[in-house]
């Protein structure tokens, strides 16, 4: 399949397609959610989305070190070394990190503004040493590079039927629900690595502070302070849900039913920490592989559907979607 992607893509240098392979394998490990929608898209559009993914993980998995292994100053330079990498394959189509060498090549292929990821990467650095946000304002400017320019970034990949501008904010929108969804499920183990990324300002209008959830993690014990947080963090987020949701129909008709997936399986979570009692503090919620599942077949039901309409149109004369008979990245 791989290969297949690949060929399609129009990628034929080895070691492009041994950088762009392994950020699949990244995206096929980590993202299980990102790469079940992104099984979706149209097949040559695929290795730029891992690429995306893959250097995102890359970054994350920097700052986050999971095993604890890496003092602040050494992730500060890693991450620096990451940057300069980064720029120099920007600059230059090049480098020695496979991970970088087909972001790079995707953000020459579709056009995606360098600022982007610079932005992220500020983002991360943040990660080093902010661990909490005093307001949902102060989250929303680190989310800006955390979360916001992952949509951004993927927008030239996906395709628009409108005037990119006009999509940019849901796709930015979109971004921001992701991860907001993801703070809420991994509220335990941000506590762990001492990290609160819920704002003071909406915890505190409950009751609840860092001291609180701390307790709670620690003791297994619930408290009704904290359900009633996460249950005003879930309806914030459910909130930009709905901002995002119009810019499905501003993309590429091809791509629509990837993104309708995605937001369908990232909804999903809010919805089993809902049925799960909101007890993140104490355990990530999951969602069942075969509601996921289900959510998938739907979306390879949608571009069946969609590819039978395509098809019926260019059977009639002077018919047929002007976007979709385009080759190559909208732009």
């Amino acid at each position: 399949m791989t290969r297949r992607e690949l060929d399609a893509a129009g990628v034929t240098d080895p070691a492009l397609r041994a950088a762009y392979d392994r950020c699949r394998r990244l995206n096929a490990r980590h993202g299980k959610s990102y790469f079940l929608a992104t099984r979706l898209l149209p097949v040559e559009r695929r290795p730029a989305v891992h690429a995306l993914y893959g250097f995102a993980r890359r970054a994350d998995d920097i700052v986050d070190d999971h095993e604890g292994r890496r003092a602040p100053g050494e992730r500060d330079r890693l991450l620096r070394r990451l940057e300069a990498d980064l720029a120099h394959g920007l600059r230059t189509g090049g480098g020695d990190d496979p991970v970088v060498r087909a972001v790079a090549h995707t953000a020459d292929r579709y056009g995606i503004e360098h600022t982007l990821f610079a932005d992220f990467l500020a983002s991360m650095r943040s990660d080093l040493h902010v661990t909490d946000y005093p307001t949902y304002a102060d989250l929303r400017t680190y989310m800006h590079g955390s979360a916001a320019v992952i949509g951004l970034q993927m927008l030239p990949v996906l395709g628009t039927a409108v005037n990119r501008d006009e999509a940019a904010p849901h796709a930015a929108a979109l971004g921001i629900a992701f991860q907001l969804t993801n703070f809420l499920r991994d509220v335990g183990e941000d506590l762990d690595r001492g990290r609160v990324y819920l704002p003071a300002d909406l915890l505190s209008a409950h009751g609840v502070d860092r001291p609180l959830l701390e307790w709670s993690r620690r003791t297994g014990r619930p408290d009704p302070r904290i359900r009633s947080a996460l249950i005003a963090a879930e309806a914030l987020t459910r909130g930009v849900y709905r901002t995002a949701q119009p810019g499905i129909a501003m993309l590429d008709p091809r791509t629509r039913p990837c993104i309708r997936t995605a937001f369908a399986l990232y909804a999903g979570i809010l919805d089993a920490i809902a049925q799960q009692g909101y007890a993140v503090v104490h355990r990530r919620a999951v969602v069942p592989r075969r509601r996921r599942a289900t959510r998938a077949a739907a979306g390879v039901l949608q571009i069946a559907l969609a590819r039978l309409r395509a098809g019926a149109s260019a059977g009639t004369p002077g018919t047929g979607d002007a976007v979709s008979q385009r080759k190559g990245p909208v732009p």
